[in-house]
């Protein structure tokens, strides 16, 4: 497979070499030259398929030849080794849990399967790799864990300082080895520029090989894609009519959902469920996309001013609005509206939800007023330990710590802080 860039100014290039480049040379991100749904045979028998046979299927065409067949079963099954059950609400709604992995979010997936990849890619080279990386919360940790004591690869991670969790933080500048953490004086924003700025700089790309393990990178943002299989082997014998609920901030998870439905994934449609950083919600009701500076929420890892990923799902849907707001609809919240949210969902279904599940179960709401007959699924991207004192706080119990909080807590942070372009350059010169 061959990917373009969606600025249209650079080569065609390879799956290999658009994972090590992450950003193609004239800013645009990368993008598969063509999409072949799989069989209708396939979502016929997904019942008989293993997580690993169905995450084979379904990325294959992506990832070959760069990696081989035999070798890109070994990495799914690597990095599928935990579960993603689909707990049922009420009988309209489920949340399908993605926080059973080492780092506890969703985002454990992406990154162990690109780390995975770039370490197939760099076993015979004697050159490392840098990879750099913007948070705003549950990236830096799983990036951090998935990359961890991989031969070759440094990370260098930029989180925004006093706006992650207590807990996202450990996560992200714990782990010592190949890892570094940045503390950004500045907003998430801040440090997407700073990345962005510094794949573009000829002084430090002339001396190192940069790459992204944000979703801007395709090996992070396609694996995604499985989630939403998952769910609807689960689901598609009870419902008819399956609608996702997204908590969006970059837009990589939703718009890798609508690449499973290009791929023959029967879904019916597609919620962004965003906080108080509406870019993408505004863009759907005006047609006029206007990014904004990011505010600071309790859902933190969706404060995103100018999402990344959106041009990707324009692209799906031929820049066409008529045509991408058939598939698409959005929704924005407030932290108020959150906090509420959290509250009805414990003290009426027994269910504790972290900010960014309860942003997405509030679409799901909304969506179902004028669509009673659809099942709406939110994803619940994160556990809600991860944002403790919002959760507690909110539903007056304590939370058990899993083993996972518990290690990273009792370690020390390590991070240097930093406050300009120019510091993030001389860090990494």
């Amino acid at each position: 497979m061959n990917y373009f860039s969606l600025n249209k100014k650079a080569p065609n290039t390879t799956f290999k070499d658009a994972v090590i480049k992450g950003l193609a040379p004239d800013k645009g991100l990368y993008f598969p030259e063509s999409i072949t749904p799989l069989p209708d045979s396939f979502f016929k028998s997904i019942d008989s398929l293993s997580y690993s046979e169905i995450a084979f299927e379904a990325i294959k065409q992506f990832v070959t030849p760069d990696i081989p067949e035999a070798i890109l079963k070994d990495i799914i099954e690597d990095t599928l080794s935990f579960d993603f059950p689909v707990e049922k609400i009420t009988d309209s709604i489920s949340t399908l849990e993605l926080f059973h992995g080492p780092t506890m979010a969703f985002k454990d997936v992406g990154a162990r399967f690109m780390a995975r990849c770039l370490g197939y890619f760099n076993q015979n080279n004697t050159n490392e790799v840098t990879v750099l990386v913007a948070t705003s919360g549950d990236t830096g940790g799983a990036v951090a864990n998935g990359f961890l004591g991989v031969e070759g690869v440094n990370v260098v991670i930029l989180y925004p300082s006093g706006k992650v969790s207590d807990i996202q933080e450990k996560q992200l500048t714990t782990l010592k080895k190949n890892i570094k953490a940045l503390e950004v004086h500045g907003t998430f924003d801040d440090c997407q520029a700073m990345v962005k700025r510094a794949f573009l700089d000829d002084t430090l790309t002339s001396k190192m090989q940069l790459t992204s393990a944000n979703s801007i990178n395709v090996a992070r943002w396609l694996p995604q894609l499985f989630y939403f299989m998952f769910a609807y082997k689960q689901l598609h014998k009870s419902y008819d009519n399956i609608v996702f609920s997204v908590p969006s901030g970059n837009f990589g998870n939703i718009c890798a959902g609508m690449m499973a439905q290009r791929l023959g994934l029967p879904v019916k449609h597609f919620i962004a469920a965003n906080n108080a950083n509406a870019i993408v919600y505004n863009y759907l009701q005006t047609q006029q996309y206007e990014p904004k500076p990011s505010v600071q929420t309790i859902s933190n890892a969706m404060d995103v001013g100018d999402p990344s990923n959106f041009v990707r799902i324009q692209e799906l849907h031929n820049n066409d609005f008529e045509t991408l707001t058939k598939q698409l609809s959005g929704y924005s919240f407030t932290d108020e509206e959150t906090i509420k949210a959290i509250e009805e969902l414990y003290n009426e279904y027994n269910y504790i939800a972290d900010p960014h599940g309860a942003v997405g179960y509030l679409a799901c709401k909304s969506h179902l007023k004028n669509n009673p007959n659809d099942h709406c699924v939110f994803l619940e991207t994160a556990h809600p330990t991860k944002f403790l004192d919002v959760v507690e706080d909110t539903i007056k119990e304590n939370i058990d710590l899993p083993e996972q909080i518990l290690k990273v807590m009792k370690k020390k942070k390590r991070s240097v802080e930093i406050s300009t372009y120019e510091d993030l350059k001389a860090f990494l010169l």
